[in-house]
């Protein structure tokens, strides 16, 4: 009841709401994406502040007082849940990882489309809640069930469709299925989809719907905007560059088995002689928990067994390793981790491309110097020339400038983002368009 009476208190007060963006790396300040730093890779439970965020559209304001959840479709008995009588089921906790599908997109060459996520847009939380299933048999799901959808309190943006995800039975049906109102102790923030979200412990966050209002169970395959057209990603490999149309790729589920080296940085100087730590974190999908992380210092040509946190083995949280390093010889190093989880997989060595982006899980890597000082970095390129007339109006009604900046896009590609954003909604002239496309070709074309 304390407990309870806690999570009501601070709720309505407002008090577990304060999210700092503490060393984040914005990546859209409208709607609201931002990065975990590298350092936040050395928490074993990743805090609040430095969970990353992804939202489609503008974070919504939820009255927990009117809150309900609404349970419908293929059930027997439909229920609305208020949060006190959802918090009378048995509860579950449970540590998983959730990361945004194109996390790595913006290491993919060629480039594509879409937010520049490097590394961090991933966290490692401590999820408590109730299982779906038994929500769901509380309503008494029906046996033709083939798909349970999701829709939550946020509002779509212009003539956008409206976020929903759907999960298959399987998934849904599985203990380890929640849907959670804590995130490491506390009520999960506003950011991260307060009052309720889903989670779906080893799939990609696009199914981990935020700010959650109705569960329905659906017959056939749902066939809304954000399965059929979005998050999706190829059957087979296919060539860097390729175009491939939304009805011959598949839909994202499970993660693939990664890891991140975040010590020694990047780039850092050694001397000869000094032992060195080699940080990293691992984490996989539901094909099974990180059993094993192989370190090379010399670029793949031998590897050695990394040592595992042992009281991290866990099915769907990450666990951190170490390995002991010390380097004799001045010279250049290329330091790498590969992962491998239960089922066997591990990570490749060379990315397949694709052509939204996801999945990227290519063995980590770094360099660093023994012995000598690190090479300048680069400036960053800047662009320029003012966008044409009519530019801000048509392009920046869902999102700012930053989401184009980042983007290094062929003119094929910016052709195609176009196409894209004005069936989102966009009002682009077509007596514009050509202008739109040389301006965006111009200055935010291909890495050079």
């Amino acid at each position: 009841m304390n407990t309870r009476r806690a999570f009501f208190g601070a709720a309505i007060g407002g008090l577990v709401f304060a999210q700092q963006k503490r060393d984040m790396k914005v990546m859209s300040t409208r709607p609201e994406d931002l990065e975990m730093p590298l350092s936040g890779f050395s928490d074993y439970i990743t805090p609040a502040d430095h969970f990353f965020v992804r939202t489609h559209v503008y974070e919504p304001k939820v009255d927990l007082a009117s809150w309900k959840l609404k349970v419908d479709g293929a059930v027997a008995a439909p229920l609305e849940l208020s949060m006190e009588e959802i918090r009378r089921m048995p509860t579950v906790e449970l540590i998983a990882v959730t990361e945004c599908a194109g996390n790595g997109r913006g290491l993919y060459e060629p480039a594509v489309p879409g937010l520049q996520w490097t590394t961090g847009s991933v966290g490692n939380g401590r999820w408590r809640g109730v299982r779906l299933a038994d929500v769901l048999k509380r309503a008494g799901v029906k046996s033709t069930g083939v798909e349970v959808l999701f829709d939550g309190a946020d509002q779509p943006i212009g003539t956008m469709q409206d976020f929903r995800r759907s999960i298959t039975m399987r998934k849904a049906m599985d203990e380890n299925t929640l849907l959670a109102y804590e995130m490491n102790g506390s009520p999960i923030p506003p950011k991260h989809g307060f009052p309720m979200r889903v989670v779906a412990p080893g799939w990609a966050s696009d199914s981990w719907v935020k700010w959650l209002t109705s569960v329905t169970v659906l017959e056939k395959e749902w066939d809304g905007f954000w399965m059929k057209n979005a998050y999706r990603q190829p059957t087979h490999p296919v060539a860097p560059g390729t175009a491939v149309p939304p009805e011959q790729m598949a839909p994202v589920t499970s993660l693939k088995i990664k890891s991140v080296i975040w010590a020694p940085a990047a780039g850092a100087s050694i001397a000869p002689g000094t032992k060195t730590t080699i940080r990293g974190t691992a984490w996989s999908g539901d094909q099974g928990p990180v059993t094993g992380v192989q370190v090379s210092v010399d670029n793949g040509r031998t590897w050695r067994l990394a040592e595992l946190a042992r009281d991290q083995f866990t099915q769907f949280g990450w666990r951190q390793f170490e390995y002991e390093w010390t380097p004799r010889d001045a010279g250049f190093y290329t330091i790498m981790a590969r992962a491998n989880d239960a089922n066997g997989n591990t990570q490749p060595l060379s990315q397949e491309w694709q052509p939204s982006g996801y999945g990227w899980n290519v063995a980590s890597s770094i360099g660093v110097n023994v012995g000598g000082g690190g090479a300048a970095a680069s400036p960053a390129a800047g662009a320029g020339g003012a966008p044409p007339a009519g530019f801000r109006e048509a392009c920046l009604g869902c999102h700012r400038e930053d989401v184009i900046q980042q983007q290094k896009l062929t003119r094929a590609q910016w052709d195609r983002e176009i196409t894209k954003m004005t069936g989102w909604g966009a009002q682009v002239k077509p007596e514009d368009r050509d202008r739109f496309l040389d301006y965006l070709f111009g200055n935010f074309g291909p890495r050079k």
